[in-house]
């Protein structure tokens, strides 16, 4: 106790820690509640997609007290990186947190070389071995590059997923796994690419170039018809009941219900749905777990199937959380 107690002190000294109110009396004084100072710490986190940016400003408690979105259509060319970094310097402006701003975390869809600093390739940037860090001294204050599928994973809380697929189902498919509260990149950083596992053999063509592809079958672009509608639309027509549309999420459901049993197989963990799609299964979850049920014969339910915890903005929070646990081991 004289131990825990001289920690919490010193907690409360650094301001880490905070009184949250008090507990009702037992018959001596009222014991103080003691939690986390959300306000102790903040972190930035950006998206960098084909044509915007999303960024969010993250404090200790894991909330997004500031988000935006704006269009900026990616380019290798040098100047994108000072439009980069004039847009973060517009978003932190009058903003009290930049006081205690760690870092920015930037998402990017593609495979990265963190100690090199440099995208090995990205299809959906259109990009090979392209270097980051002209973006990082554009940016002029600590940044953390992590892949978008992965910093979405990241995301979620570790004590409630240490073992956990997180599968991104935005406009193309990716994936990330998590073994004992930590992120399992692979040999050449390639673990996760659940997007390019066979399907349909001989199915339909991938952008990668193969045919069948997960990618082909479960991406967000399946039902937006390659971005000629948006998602929104989409589901509004679902719920009004076109048949046309109605088919193709049925279609859409059971290929994934195939790739979810295949993953839950190989894996036996839980699988997070995230990305555009993850955001709006919550309300689809009976339909898709009775047809998942249908390809696993060796479990009786699918309690293991989880919503995310954020939507959109889930790879920049978790490309933003890096800095809080890497201020906490520091500490």
């Amino acid at each position: 106790m004289p131990t825990v107690l001289a920690n919490v002190n010193d907690l409360l000294e650094k301001m880490v820690l905070e009184e949250t109110g008090e507990y009702a009396s037992t018959g001596g004084r009222k014991a103080k509640s003691i939690g986390i100072n959300k306000s102790y710490c903040h972190a930035m986190g950006i998206l960098i997609t084909a044509n915007h940016i999303e960024m969010v400003l993250v404090n200790l408690g894991d909330e997004i007290i500031k988000k935006d979105r704006i269009r900026l259509k990616f380019t290798a060319e040098l100047f994108y990186c000072t439009e980069v970094a004039q847009k973060v310097k517009n978003f932190l402006e009058g903003e009290l947190a930049k006081d205690t701003l760690l870092g920015i975390g930037v998402a990017i869809p593609g495979i990265i070389d963190q100690k090199e600093r440099i995208v090995l390739k990205s299809h959906a940037l259109g990009i090979e071995n392209y270097s980051l860090r002209f973006l990082e001294q554009a940016l002029e204050i600590p940044v953390y590059f992590e892949n978008d599928a992965n910093a979405a994973m990241l995301a979620e809380k570790k004590q409630k997923y240490p073992n956990a697929i997180y599968l991104s189902l935005n406009h193309t498919l990716g994936g990330a796994f998590c073994i004992d509260g930590k992120l399992f990149r692979g040999q050449n950083q390639k673990a996760g690419e659940f997007g390019h596992m066979i399907l349909v053999p001989g199915g339909r063509k991938c952008y990668c170039g193969k045919s069948g592809c997960a990618d082909a079958y479960c991406a967000a672009s399946v039902l937006t018809q390659d971005n000629r509608q948006s998602l929104d639309a989409f589901m509004e027509k679902i719920e009004s009941g076109d048949e046309k549309n109605l088919q193709t999420w049925n279609e859409y459901l059971d290929h994934l219900a195939v790739l979810i049993s295949n993953l839950r197989m190989a894996y036996d963990m839980d699988i997070i749905l995230g990305g555009d799609v993850g955001g709006v299964l919550s309300d689809y979850m009976i339909p898709l777990g009775e047809k998942v049920m249908a390809y696993n014969g060796f479990e009786h339910d699918v309690s293991y199937l989880k919503n995310c915890s954020y939507k959109k903005e889930a790879s920049a929070v978790g490309a933003a959380k890096y800095f809080f646990t890497k201020h906490m081991v520091e500490l």
